[in-house]
């Protein structure tokens, strides 16, 4: 295969501080407003043009396995709430549909008013090492190639770019066949009003998704994802995701493009299936598809502690533990002839259980953690809490880890639990 030669060169550190924060999706904002609040100077990166990631540009409007969640997802929901922006509530596994739009300003206000630093369509491509500790991220934008030098950093690219960039191990996939869970990508749609479809809406209620099915193959389309979503944000608004795109890579430009016109392609004709259907559909309008197609699973980075099936199942309590997920296994299935990833007779039941700090902190480099999906888990345990009502609190304790680890001069690895432990509590009163 040909090569190009790039010549050497050396990259202008753009500016120092204490914590860099690389993704603002939920995980990502957490950080950020953390690291901040705790007194770091912080820089936050993100590639798209807005805040949020998920919730944003990729249009997935509600929070799953919220509940009981204090500090900053409970300040996010409590300022959804006071903006008006949750009309439709659906306290069923702690799901509520919100405004994206909403969501934007408010996650920029929060992040101002911590005082992050935030810079948009701006992409990591690299990092600098000195030895065993993480340096510099590298980025592009329209300013060109840039480097920025930090104590700490967090990777809450959501795929693990910046562990990857930076030399670290890291799992994909399945362990046996390395296929990651389909991607799905989400759209907004008006012209049906709350009153008249009622009874299809709900985002974790089997009934209302089954009914939706039904209605999407009676107009004459079998959805790629069974059974579909559909949930009011207001009461002409809705969120619907009808779609599963499988053997797609997030780590591979050309799967994620093709799996983002197939989408978008599909979810165009269920749209007009349905309107076509008539009543209550008749007036059926697609507003938008998501900017950035959802994506379920990319790396998971190697931490001091992995996550794991056996703790799912015990219920497993940690000293250090940060988050209790309640969410179970959810494998949306790798192939298309089922519907879940894991045959009904290997199901087993699991209980509520501890992330662990340990499992944020990068087990091959210093000065690097991870908060969000990417964080050190295995595969059956990452379809548990990869979802955003987890991602906000881990992302949480890495911005606050991140910052006493700037002030003390340590790497995350050797921050007693001891010191972090009061600081985060502290601040999740606060909040």
């Amino acid at each position: 295969m040909p090569t190009v030669i790039e010549p050497t060169r050396q990259t202008l550190v753009a500016k120092q501080y204490d914590v860099i924060v690389c993704g603002s999706g939920p995980a990502g904002i957490a950080a950020a407003i953390s690291a901040a609040r705790t007194g770091a100077r912080t820089l936050l990166l993100e590639v798209n043009g807005c805040l949020g990631g998920t919730w944003t540009a990729g249009l997935l409007c509600w929070i799953i396995d919220s509940k009981g969640k204090p500090g900053v997802m409970r300040e996010i929901t409590a300022r959804l709430q006071s903006g008006s922006a949750l009309r439709r509530r659906i306290e069923n596994g702690a799901n509520f549909a919100f405004d994206p739009e909403f969501m934007k300003r408010l996650l920029e206000d929060m992040c101002t008013e911590a005082g992050v630093h935030i810079r948009l369509h701006t992409r990591v491509v690299a990092a600098s090492r000195a030895d065993q500790r993480l340096r510099a991220v590298i980025t592009e934008s329209k300013s060109g190639r840039e480097a920025w030098e930090a104590h700490t950093f967090v990777d809450c690219t959501g795929d693990g770019d910046l562990g990857c960039h930076a030399g670290c191990a890291f799992d994909v996939g399945h362990p046996e066949t390395g296929k990651c869970q389909p991607m799905s990508m989400a759209c907004l749609v008006t012209g049906i009003h709350f009153a008249q479809v009622e009874r299809f809406t709900g985002g974790s209620l089997g009934e209302p998704k089954q009914r939706l099915l039904k209605e999407i193959r009676a107009a004459g389309v079998d959805p790629s994802y069974q059974p579909p979503v559909l949930m009011c944000v207001y009461d002409e608004l809705f969120v619907m995701i009808p779609n599963h795109e499988y053997d797609a890579a997030a780590t591979d430009a050309d799967d994620v493009t093709r799996a983002t016109i197939s989408a978008r392609k599909e979810i165009n004709a269920i749209v007009n299936a349905l309107r076509k259907k008539g009543a209550p559909w008749e007036n059926l309008r697609l507003v938008a598809t998501a900017e950035h197609i959802g994506v379920r699973e990319g790396r998971r980075i190697h931490g001091l502690h992995t996550v794991s099936l056996d703790e799912m199942v015990a219920g497993r309590r940690h000293e250090d533990g940060i988050c209790r997920v309640r969410f179970g296994i959810d494998v949306h299935s790798t192939s298309r002839s089922r519907s879940k990833g894991f045959d009904k007779k290997n199901r087993v039941g699991t209980k509520a259980y501890d992330i662990p700090y340990r499992s944020l902190v990068a087990a091959d480099i210093d000065g690097l953690l991870m908060a969000g999906r990417c964080i050190s888990g295995d595969f059956l345990a990452h379809s548990s809490y990869r979802v955003t009502g987890n991602a906000v609190p881990m992302g949480e304790t890495a911005g606050v880890a991140a910052a006493l680890c700037s002030q003390r001069g340590c790497p995350p690895r050797n921050l007693p639990w001891s010191v972090l432990g009061p600081v985060l509590e502290a601040a999740r009163g606060r909040s």
